[in-house]
């Protein structure tokens, strides 16, 4: 009998039968570590899973990628679920993959910290980026949804505490596909139009899968991106959700949101009941100060006996009018004695005072005060100035120190 040849197409399609044939390889279970993940324009994820002693070519399709709630990366290890065959085309066996979660943890609780570190890595739980809530707002936008008993937590909590509120409800859906981006576009649309001064987002309690909407990177970023204060509050006290560190305030609860977000009108009634009688007492003790000042004005003198401080005012001045005088007389002693000091020295400086004494003063016939012998020749008329008067003479012969010394010994 002649033995059949197969063309390479044939083997790899009866291999694919093989394959396809068996039961546990249609739906198969796989658990590795990624390597050499790749995401390709068309959508389509190439990896391969590898342990110590073997590897597994891996393809995940448009379709089933678009489903992933984390992001695979290199080294992660997983659980690959699909059927395993052949690609005819290349005669290689491969896992086409349709569903891929993180090994010992959840895909969600995955996806959760991964979102968490990018969007913290970017600041945007920068706690210098929140903005206080306003103290008294008087329109609160409440994004949620209309069916669900949180809103009409809120409602009820709002109307109970501070009725003075207008609450403005942006119906939007917390659950599924369609949440997230619903709940990003009604955030910007509260902030662009200031449908209220503080916006409060979130939803009821339920599992992490319920709450995902609030993960979500758009809301996350809906809510940094909103200049309006924004309250986060999904779930119950122990659930926390992305939403939660990005907004301005986060509440335990919705109906604690409420409680954030207004004041109570019972705890303002007190403060107003307060500050009215600290208002009161202040302008009791003011009346009974201005009274006290009154009666202490009433016993003046002066209101009493109005030519009393005429009177007064009159001795005041006389009193002031004799200090003057007094001042005035001992400044003008004192200023005397200067003046007779000064006149006194200026006195004994004068050259009358010095002529007086028995000094002569010579002067030439032009006028000129004669200081030295030299000065005069003889037979020259000089005129002598004494302390009483004067007279004109005639230089008879000029003579210095010496030569009159020399006659003082020759008259001796």
């Amino acid at each position: 009998m002649e033995q059949h040849i197969f063309g390479v197409a044939e083997v790899n399609q009866l291999v694919k039968h093989l394959l396809d044939g068996e039961p546990m390889l249609s739906s198969i279970c796989v658990r590795g570590e990624l390597s050499n993940y790749k995401m390709y324009p068309s959508g389509h994820h190439y990896f391969t899973l590898k342990d110590a002693e073997g590897a597994l070519r891996c393809v995940m399709f448009k379709g089933a990628a678009s489903k992933l709630r984390f992001r695979p990366e290199n080294g992660m290890a997983v659980v690959a679920s699909g059927r395993i065959t052949v690609f005819p085309r290349d005669g290689a066996y491969q896992l086409y993959c349709n569903t891929l979660s993180p090994l010992g943890a959840g895909d969600l609780a995955v996806a959760f910290e991964q979102l968490k570190a990018k969007l913290q890595a970017e600041r945007l739980f920068d706690p210098g980026h929140k903005k206080p809530l306003p103290a008294y707002p008087q329109r609160i936008a409440v994004v949620t949804s209309a069916a669900g008993a949180a809103v009409h937590d809120m409602i009820r909590i709002l109307r109970r505490r501070y009725p003075l509120a207008k609450v403005i409800l942006l119906p939007v859906r917390v659950q599924g596909a369609e949440a997230p981006p619903e709940i990003a576009g009604a955030i910007r649309y509260a902030d662009r139009w200031h449908i209220g001064d503080v916006i409060i987002t979130g939803r009821g309690g339920g599992s992490m899968e319920d709450l995902w909407a609030f993960n979500d990177e758009r809301v996350a970023r809906a809510i940094y991106d909103c200049q309006t204060p924004i309250i986060s509050a999904v779930g119950h006290e122990p659930d926390v959700t992305i939403s939660d560190f990005v907004a301005d305030a986060r509440a335990s609860t919705p109906s604690n949101a409420a409680e954030i977000a207004v004041p109570d009108r019972m705890d303002l009634t007190r403060q107003l009941r307060d500050m009215q009688v600290r208002l009161e007492q202040s302008q009791i003790a003011r009346l009974e100060s201005l009274r006290r000042r009154l009666e202490t004005l009433a016993d003046k003198r002066c209101l009493r006996d109005h030519g009393a401080y005429i009177q007064d005012q009159r001795m005041a001045l006389v009193h002031l009018q004799q200090r003057l005088g007094d001042l005035a007389g001992a400044q003008l002693g004192r200023k005397r004695q200067r003046f007779s000091a000064l006149a006194a020295s200026l006195d004994a400086l004068s050259p009358l005072a010095v002529l007086g004494r028995g000094y002569a003063v010579a002067r030439n016939e032009q006028g000129t005060i004669l200081k030295s012998w030299q000065d005069v020749t003889a037979g020259e008329t000089v005129r002598v100035t004494l302390g009483e008067g004067g007279f004109s003479a005639r230089v008879l012969e000029p003579y210095g120190k010496e030569q009159d010394d020399e006659r003082r010994k020759a008259d001796v």
